[in-house]
């Protein structure tokens, strides 16, 4: 499975990992709001830090220990909710 722009596979191959920086804490906080409302409705949630103006993902699928089509349309999702 190829990752999404920006992503990049973890050193493991078992996550896929992204970092976004926002202007200030404000919009990376809102920018995580949306990324919760999306993963409650697809029942799907990332592990995440948030400093200040950065957001750090790591997404995988801990019932089968690795990346799955779920966590790629995830990463997708969340490209799309940061604007690309």
């Amino acid at each position: 499975m190829n990752p999404p722009n920006g992503w990049t596979p973890s050193e493991d191959n078992s996550a896929l990992q992204r970092s976004f920086k926002f202007k200030d804490f404000s919009e990376a906080f809102a920018f995580l709001t949306r990324v919760a409302m999306h993963a409650e409705k697809v029942d799907h949630h990332p592990e995440f830090t948030n400093v200040w103006n950065r957001v750090d993902f790591r997404l995988t699928t801990h019932d089968t220990g690795g990346v799955t089509p779920r966590d790629i349309e995830l990463a997708k999702t969340i490209n799309g909710l940061a604007g690309g």
